[in-house]
């Protein structure tokens, strides 16, 4: 029985399961976070304030946030696992960088928003 991604179970040895369980905890934490972005930017655009440039910029922000987010924690997730399995250090945590700012970009679009109404 072969295992999808052969990229990811073709190489090394199996590790613990009590670390590749927890490595699947971290990337379906990433999606939920990705998931509560691109909910936020589907409902500031369908519930927010009447659309002008700034209000669709803030929807946007949230949803690319949320998107990159979700990619970011497919390619961790591959690369933590093959670290894992060849037995080598841990990849560092870029996603976080890529969601620091993108929530400071949709919180600087979303304060000018607020002072200017």
């Amino acid at each position: 029985m072969s295992r999808w991604p052969r990229s990811v179970y073709e190489v090394g040895n199996e590790p613990d399961p009590r670390f590749s369980l927890a490595n699947e905890r971290t990337f379906l934490a990433w999606l939920r976070t990705s998931l509560a972005l691109m909910a936020a930017g589907v409902g500031f655009a369908a519930l927010g304030p009447v659309g002008d440039v700034l209000d669709l910029a803030v929807a946007v922000a949230l949803l690319v946030t949320g998107v990159a987010c979700s990619l970011s924690a497919l390619q961790h997730w591959i690369a933590c696992e093959r670290a894992l399995r060849l037995g080598e250090p841990l990849p560092s945590p870029w996603m976080a960088a890529v969601l620091g700012v993108g929530l400071a970009v949709t919180g600087v679009l979303a304060a000018i928003l607020v002072i200017t109404r």
